[in-house]
Parts: structure tokens; sequence; C-alpha cells
């Protein structure tokens, strides 16, 4: 036989005798040589991932079970990783193990059994997340209507990619950020997931601006091929971005669990470019109408109240008569306005007089007085308060200084340009306050200077200048002729001295001359 060609011949008699290591490997040449490329139906059992990467698990059925094993580089190419109770169709090659004398299927492919039970799968897994409330309509966020920034997590050679860029340039131009991931294969539901979550770990302000929304978009295929979509981590993902996101995964008829845990579902990327901005033009169509319906508001307005302004007017009296009761009271009241304006100009001169009499040098002296011991207390107060403001600054400059080190620089030279600012208007306030106390008793001279000049002027020394006397009997003004007749001695006061002069006569005693006349 061709099977052991290679081993020695056998003693005339006797059996063949072979190592155990040229017998696994007999064994082993058979089985590959005749099972080279199979396709094996049953159920998933036990599975198993150890940290090599390595898929290790069981394919049954009713009365049979084969070990399957799968490297790391054929995991990595799997569509759809196999799991405990599905039905499957493994793609592989039979092999044997000489460690352990037993036969197992290298599996390179596994696809489920029919759609039955990749979508019995889905629905399980469906109804997991929904009773955890990913799906729940309370979560979801309202889609904002004129994002800033969108952040669209596709394949970036796609033609998706291009739709919708190009719907976005049509409807209204937006700021896009693309995120490359793998829409297909083992990579798909990792990068997607890790794409939502970098946009929302964006922080706002920053070099790269935060989407307000994000789109998660590819075109259509099969169940298999857009099942990256339907991995628990795309759907934690997407449930918990803080951004509002829009699924646009496949066409209209094609669902996956992110269509439920995002917060809108279009049926193609191009709808979702649709959803996420308006149109530019109809908005600028809009605004275009609101403002013409402005304006013909506007007119209409104006006529409406000029008609009513000349029905009105029409009701209105003559102005004829309107100004004729005007101009009778005007001429009424200006012929009285001579003879009040004397009254009142007598009136002011009697309050005028009558307050000038009060004035007197020692009250301004005493108010001036009073004033400036008030400027001198407020100095000392405002120089007093001025220490202490500087004290704090410094107490807090230096304690600022002591917690913000590395800032020390900084903060010593802002501290020295206040205080320097705050001097130097001390000084201009220590300046002007020390000028107060002159000023206001220049001011003070003034007045009493103003008034002694008032006084002088309505006093009789004044008067006496201008030709008049005042006569004065024994020690009293005299102001009429019996007054002067019973004075004994009259004095005449003129405006460069007094003169004295007889009073009236008196009866002559005996031995006295003749009678003196009188001088009036």
């Amino acid at each position: 036989m061709d099977l052991f060609e290679d081993t020695p011949s056998p003693p005339q008699g006797n059996q063949p005798e072979y190592t155990v290591s040229e017998l696994s490997g007999a064994v082993k040449r058979v089985i590959e040589g005749e099972f080279g490329l199979v396709r094996v139906r049953g159920e998933v059992g036990r599975v198993s991932r150890p940290a090599s990467g390595h898929l290790y698990f069981d394919l049954k059925d009713d009365r049979s079970v084969i070990a399957a094993i799968s490297w790391k580089g054929q995991v990595a190419r799997m569509q759809v990783r196999p799991e405990e109770g599905m039905e499957v169709v493994a793609t592989g090659r039979m092999t044997t193990f000489p460690g352990q004398s037993k036969y197992q299927l290298i599996v390179e492919d596994v696809a489920p059994a029919g759609a039955g039970a990749l979508m019995a799968m889905l629905e399980k897994r469906r109804a997991a997340l929904a009773a955890e409330g990913l799906f729940d309509a309370d979560r979801k966020k309202a889609i904002p209507f004129l994002p800033g920034v969108i952040g669209v997590v596709t394949s970036p050679s796609g033609a998706v990619i291009r739709d919708i860029l190009h719907r976005l340039r049509d409807r209204f131009p937006r700021h896009v950020l693309i995120w490359p991931v793998a829409v297909q294969g083992q990579a798909c539901a990792p990068e997607v997931a890790a794409a939502i979550r970098g946009f929302n770990a964006i922080e706002p302000g920053g070099a790269v601006p935060r989407p307000d929304l994000i789109i998660v978009a590819r075109g259509g295929g099969s169940l298999e091929d857009l099942w990256g979509f339907n991995e628990e981590i795309v759907v934690r993902a997407a449930a918990a971005s803080r951004i509002p996101l829009i699924s646009a995964v496949g066409h209209e008829t094609d669902t996956t669990l992110i269509d439920f845990a995002a917060d809108r579902r279009a049926p193609t990327p191009t709808a979702a470019a649709e959803m996420a901005v308006p149109v530019r033009l109809e908005l600028l169509a809009a605004v275009d109408g609101f403002g013409a319906r402005a304006v013909r508001a506007a007119v209409s307005g104006v006529g409406l109240r000029g008609q009513r302004l000349r029905d009105l007017a029409r009701a209105l009296p003559r102005p004829e008569a309107l100004v004729q009761g005007a101009a009778q009271r005007m001429d009424l009241w200006s012929g009285r306005l001579g003879a009040g304006l004397g009254m009142a100009a007598a009136r002011k001169r009697q309050v005028y007089e009558a307050r000038a009499g009060l004035v007197r040098p020692e009250l301004l002296l005493g108010l001036v007085a009073h004033r400036r011991r008030d400027l001198a207390e407020r100095a000392a107060k405002v120089a007093v308060l001025a220490e202490r403001a500087v004290e704090r600054k410094g107490a807090r400059l230096d304690a600022l200084a002591g917690r913000l080190r590395p800032s020390l620089a900084r903060i010593v030279g802002d501290a020295a340009r206040d205080v320097r600012k705050g001097r130097e208007r001390l000084d201009a306030l220590a300046e002007r306050l020390e000028a107060v106390p002159a000023v206001r008793f220049a001011q003070a001279r003034q007045r009493m200077e103003a008034l002694d000049r008032t006084r002088m002027t309505l006093g009789y020394a004044e008067t006496l200048k201008r030709g008049f006397a005042v006569v004065r009997g024994d020690g009293a003004v005299v102001t009429s002729r019996a007054g002067a007749e019973k004075a004994a001695v009259l004095e005449i006061e003129f405006t460069d001295g007094r003169l004295a002069l007889g009073g009236r006569p008196r009866a002559r005693k005996a031995g006295e001359g003749p009678e003196q006349g009188s001088l009036f």
C-alpha cells in the first residue's frame, strides 16, 4: 500500500512494526488527504477563547461531537463568530492532534445555518438589550436644527461619504469631521464603537471642534455584511452617546440594532444628510417671505393710521378757533406782566434785605473753620483707609504669590502695576484734597467780600457821599423838626466828619445875657 511505502519491509511471516509517531503521521496524512476541504453543519457547543487569540469550540449533533479550532488570523477574518447554541456551517479541513490522539476540524469560516438561525440570535440579543432600557424613547435626544459641525463615522473610500458630502453641499454646507472605520468584517464593531466614543470625548472649544451631530453610515448589504452594527459594543456606544446620533446603515429595508439605540434612524445615508440640515435656499426664501410680509404689514398699518388720522382731523375745529382764546389770554397776561414783575422784584428785595441783615463775618469765619476741620478729618480717614487698603492688597498678593509660584512674576508685575496706579490715584486725590481747603477758603472769602460790598452799598455811609447828612439830637438820630427842637444838643454827620450845633433856646435866668437864637 502507498500508505506504508516508507516503512521497512517486515520479515517474512511477521506483521510490520510501527513507532507511535509513524502511525500518527500515517493517520494524519490519510485524514488530511481524504478531507482536504469540508463543510460541516452542526450546533456550536463549548466555546473557549484563550489569551492567545485562537478559538476553540465543538460542533455537535444529536449523536456525535467534533472538536474545532480557528487560529488567530482566521478568527480575525470571520464575519460571524460562533456562539454557544448557534447552528452553523463550518468550512475547513480535517486534521489530527497526535499529542492527544484525536482528530479535529481546522475552521476557516463560519456561517449561520440559514437566515433563520441568524435572525433568532439577533432577536435574542435585541430583546436582552431592550430589557436594559437601551432602546427606550425617553433616552432619545433631539436632533439640532442646524448643527455647526457634523461627525461622520463611515469608510473614507466608499460611495457613502461622497453621497453625504454632496447632499450637505446642496442643502446647507457644514463643517464635516470624518472618522474612518471598517464597515464590514471583524474590525467593524470595535472601530465604530471607538469612533462614537472618540467624538464624545472631544472637549468643546478645543483645537478639534466637537461635533453637534454624529452620523453612522454604511451602504446596503446582506445580513452578514451588516452584522458589525448588531454587535453589543456598538449598540451600547450609540446608547451612551451624549451627542445626538443618526443611524444610516443599509437601505430602507435593512434593520440593525444600532437603529434602535440611535436617536434617529435614516433609511439611507443620503436621507441622513437631509435629516441633519435644512435646505438653505428654502430658509432664505422663507426669510424673504417674512420680510415681504413685514413690509406689507408696515405699509398697510401706515395707510390705515393715515386714513384714521384724516378722519379724526375732519372732526377737529379750525386752528383759528383753537388759538383765539389763547391769544386773548396772552394779551391779558401781558398787560399784567409789568406790574407783576415790579411787585415780584419788591418782594424779592425785602427777602434779600432781611437775609442780608443776618449775615455777619463771624458766621462766615465759623463756617470756614468748621469746613476746614471737616476736611482735615476726612483727609485723615482717607489716608488711614488708603493705608489699610494697600496693606490688604499686599497681604492678598503675598498669599496669591505663595499659592501660584509658576506665575509669580506675572502676578507681581500686575500687582506692582496696580499699586502704582493706586498710588498715582491716591497722590492725585491727596493733591485734590490739599487744594480743597484753600479753594473753599478762597470761595468763602470771595463770598464774604461780596457780602461786605453789599453791606457797604446798602449802608448810609454811601448815602452820605451823595450829599446827604445824618442829624442826631442828644445822641439819637432825629428825623423831624419837632425832634430837633426838643434836643438840647444837635450834631450833623457829613461824609467827612461831624459838626456839633446848639439846641432849642432855654428860659433865661437872672443875670444871664440875651436869649440866643435857634439855628432853625
